[in-house]
């Protein structure tokens, strides 16, 4: 199969699916990452264009080590719109050069307004990359794709419907998310925060939810024809 994973900032989907998205890659699955901004605005001291290029070369580094494809739309934090249809076009493009077999994203309740743009970017493109006439800089069209969302951060106002186990996949998760050291090690100096401890207990409590060590829970967006009758989460 082939799996996308569409998130806003260059470590989202390590702190909500890498582990998910590293048991893809096991099975056999050809694993495309996004990130529809560049987390150029992520730090309060390395200035824009330089913290740019260093997020893109992290997210390079955190993909490598699980096999996965590393792409950007390149957006400035704070400027994604989901109602833009360049941007919507940026996804497009995406879609229908990865064709992929599902999709995961943000939920539309996540806590960021940028991570919320990219929920809406996403189901808006994934219908519009099935309508051949509409023209984007990718020609063709790909299926009306599945989606589902990854967690929240910190779990918060997100009830899981599916759980993947990631327990034998937790340290590459930890590894991947270690790989953004522009965020992790500002976090632990300047905020006091360890967040990889943060993103590792979020990960146990899914666990306990369904009976293992480690999870990531998702819901499926259930909206037609983006349905289908089998599992496609590993």
């Amino acid at each position: 199969m082939n799996v996308l994973a569409i998130g806003c900032h260059p470590d989202d989907m390590e702190i909500n699916c890498a582990g998910t998205l590293a048991k893809c890659v096991q099975r056999g699955d050809n694993v495309t990452v996004c990130h529809v901004a560049n987390g150029n605005l992520g730090h309060e001291e390395i200035m824009p264009d330089e913290l740019r290029v260093m997020r893109a070369k992290e997210a390079q580094n955190a993909g490598a080590l699980a096999g996965i494809k590393v792409v950007t739309c390149d957006i400035g934090d704070l400027l994604v719109n989901g109602a833009d249809f360049k941007h919507k076009d940026l996804v497009v493009d995406v879609i229908r050069s990865t064709q992929p077999d599902f999709i995961i994203t943000h939920a539309p309740n996540d806590y960021m307004p940028d991570h919320v743009a990219v929920s809406q970017l996403v189901f808006d493109a994934t219908f519009m990359a099935s309508v051949p006439h509409y023209k984007t800089a990718v020609p063709g069209k790909a299926a009306v794709t599945p989606i589902y969302y990854m967690d929240n951060l910190a779990g918060v106002n997100f009830i899981p419907t599916e759980y993947v186990d990631i327990s034998n996949e937790i340290d590459l998760k930890m590894e991947m998310l270690e790989c953004h050291v522009s965020q992790m090690k500002w976090m632990r100096e300047h905020d006091h925060i360890d967040f990889a401890e943060f993103v590792k207990t979020c990960a146990r409590y899914r666990g306990l939810q369904c009976g293992v060590q480690y999870a990531e829970g998702f819901t499926q967006c259930l909206a037609w024809p983006k349905i289908v009758p089998h599992r496609l989460l590993p």
